[in-house]
């Protein structure tokens, strides 16, 4: 019995903040001499567009009157608009799927906010569903979250073949904006977005099919990606030596033995976009040809890195060219790299 994903979906909110965050980091800076260096890599971040679940005028962070006012918004207000917000998106996003169906299992990523009863419950009263479905929430993994709940979805359905799982991530990053004068989480909040994205995951029919579990944790990197709840919001650490790390993990030989198999190179990557230099770096460590990540770097340059529903912007992508074989992979705490392999099914 395979799995594959037989259609998928996303869906972002309707502001766009990434030109008022820029302008506003650059005042956080003033005249300090790092204020020239987070312009440049503004400009190079091959970000354009970041969208987000507030309203224009609470996204803006240094405006009196909105969400982020000079006293920064705590984090029980933060979970507040997470809980109202989180599955209206993610709700937005499965709207958007052709069918349905009759739903058995449900499998929900988020990583940015947590409310009890849990938003895998509030989405599945919201549409429906029986009240008898069984139900996993994966939360606070980072970035390869995505990667966790479709191979969980299929162990559930190579397990029960009848199975149809619905699976969803949704992630509100722009609730978690930090007052800082520090160029380094300034770097890093200059990446992250909202969006919610949706998935049917069966035996049969044409779709992604679903295959071996990639993963590699390395060694002496726990520091370098961290995700921590502060009594305003959740603080996030992303180190600049990420990259270094990944490209040099991605040439030895046995991590790319354990990526791309014995034989010939895949033929899509679908990688998570979690910033310019992480898809630099995995280009580099693979020895892959430029056009490879297009994917990745217009889901990078349309909408950010989306923590977990960054992959599944991508997944979106490949799965219109229906490739014979790929690679899917997501970097997050740990450091960690998580993915699997698939490949395009028109039936069985």
């Amino acid at each position: 019995m395979t799995a594959r994903i037989s259609a998928l979906a996303t869906a972002v909110p309707g502001c766009d903040f990434e030109q008022d965050y820029r302008a506003w980091a650059m005042r956080q800076l003033g005249a300090k001499r790092e204020a020239k260096l987070y312009a440049r890599m503004a400009e190079r971040s091959g970000i354009e567009h970041r969208w987000s679940v507030l309203s224009e005028e609470d996204a803006k962070l240094d405006d009196g009157e909105g969400f982020y006012s000079a006293e920064a918004p705590s984090t029980a207000q933060r979970m507040t608009i997470y809980a109202e917000e989180a599955p209206r998106l993610a709700l937005a996003a499965i709207a958007k799927l052709p069918e349905l169906g009759a739903i058995t299992h449900i499998v929900v990523a988020s990583c940015t906010g947590f409310v009890a009863p849990g938003i895998d419950q509030i989405i599945a009263r919201r549409l429906g569903l029986s009240d008898d479905i069984e139900r996993v929430l994966v939360g606070f993994m980072g970035c390869y979250a995505a990667v966790t709940a479709l191979r969980t979805a299929r162990h559930i359905v190579r397990s029960e073949p009848d199975a149809r799982v619905l699976v969803v991530t949704v992630e509100l990053s722009s609730l978690h904006h930090q007052q800082t004068v520090e160029i380094e989480p300034l770097l890093a909040g200059a990446q992250f977005g909202d969006g919610a994205a949706a998935a049917i995951v069966t035996g049969g029919g044409e779709g992604l099919v679903l295959s071996n579990g990639i993963s590699a944790a390395l060694e002496e990197s726990d520091e370098l990606i961290t995700w921590q709840i502060g009594d305003t919001g959740f603080h996030m650490r992303l180190s600049g030596e990420v990259p270094v790390r990944i490209r040099s993990a991605l040439s030895r030989d046995a991590v790319r033995r354990r990526i791309l198999g014995e034989g010939d190179k895949p033929d899509a990557f679908a990688v998570h976009a979690g910033g310019r230099s992480i898809l630099d770096a995995v280009e580099t460590g693979l020895d892959l040809m430029p056009a490879t990540l297009d994917h990745s770097r217009a889901v990078l340059r349309d909408f950010g890195n989306m923590s977990s529903s960054t992959l599944m912007f991508v997944l979106e992508r490949v799965m219109r060219d229906r490739p014979c074989s790929g690679v899917a992979l997501a970097f997050g705490p740990g450091l960690a790299m998580e993915g699997f392999r698939f490949g395009w099914s028109d039936a069985g």
